[in-house]
């Protein structure tokens, strides 16, 4: 009996020292689930959401006066004639391409580069998880596009294109009688002119050329080599067919800004004039 209770009180000591090595207890994280059901919980919360977003601005058309002009008249068009400002940025983009281009294609990669980011996305942690640290390419490329192109052409097109769609600073006067005398060339010809050729139109179309495979395709293949390089990991996730996809799509974005400035510093129209300045095919 008493070697029976000295083993009990040996485990109770060890049990005390063991108790005393780990410090004091720590305080019981809360067992919370890991999921919850999108009903009713997210569906309760967006619906409150939606009717305080419809009680501000309901409030808020009530209570201000919706700027409006008078009634529309045939015989007087209003200098500048400008689109709805969600689509300023449209009517912006025409001034540096073709309404093909502008118009059509570049609305149109927007919609599909939107559709493809969840089969090009090789981000790990799955769908629904945008965080900085996980996606800093993704979301700056998306800022970039949003913010400082889309948004920054809407803001063009409303406070800074007066008459004769002309671009006034936001201290000048919006002059509807004044004239700009732009003189606007061809980028191959202005090469044509640094570089001493002869600007026939077969030199425009093969400098034109020249010029729009070497923006793309020529960077995107010459960065797949440098990716792989550089980084083999995301080289090996990403493929070389969402790679190109991927590369493509960022250099048709940045043919905007680029576009944008050759207009802006050296009055460049167009790039590239298939055909000897077709009607349908400049870029």
């Amino acid at each position: 009996m008493a070697v029976q209770d000295f083993g009990v009180e040996k485990a109770k000591q060890k049990k005390e020292v063991e108790a005393a090595q780990k410090g004091p207890d720590e305080p019981k994280q809360p067992d919370l689930p890991n999921r919850i059901h999108t009903w009713p919980y997210l569906v309760r919360l967006e619906f409150i959401v939606a009717v305080i977003v419809m009680i501000v601005m309901t409030v808020w058309s009530i209570t201000i006066d919706a700027p409006l002009e008078e009634p529309a008249n045939p015989n007087r068009t209003p200098n500048p004639s400008k689109a709805p400002w969600y689509f300023l940025g449209l009517q912006e983009m025409l001034v540096y391409f073709d309404p093909w281009f502008a118009g059509v294609v570049l609305p149109s990669l927007i919609i599909v580069g939107l559709m493809l980011i969840p089969y090009i996305d090789i981000n790990p942690r799955g769908n629904g998880y945008y965080t900085w640290a996980e996606r800093k390419f993704s979301i700056s490329v998306f800022m970039f596009g949003f913010l400082i192109l889309w948004i920054s052409l809407i803001a063009i097109g409303t406070f800074l294109r007066g008459p004769g769609w002309y671009f006034f600073a936001p201290w000048k006067f919006w002059d509807p009688h004044k004239v700009v005398a732009l003189t606007n060339i061809d980028l191959p010809y202005l090469m044509c002119g640094w570089l001493g050729l002869p600007p026939t139109a077969l030199v425009d179309d093969l400098i034109g050329g020249i010029l729009t495979a070497t923006f793309y395709p020529g960077l995107a293949i010459v960065g797949w080599p440098l990716l792989q390089k550089k980084a083999p990991d995301i080289a090996r996730q990403l493929g070389g067919v969402r790679y190109h996809v991927v590369a493509g799509l960022f250099l048709l974005m940045m043919s905007l800004p680029a576009k944008m400035l050759l207009r802006w510093t050296l009055n460049v129209k167009y790039i590239w004039t298939c055909c000897g300045n077709s009607q349908f095919f400049n870029i």
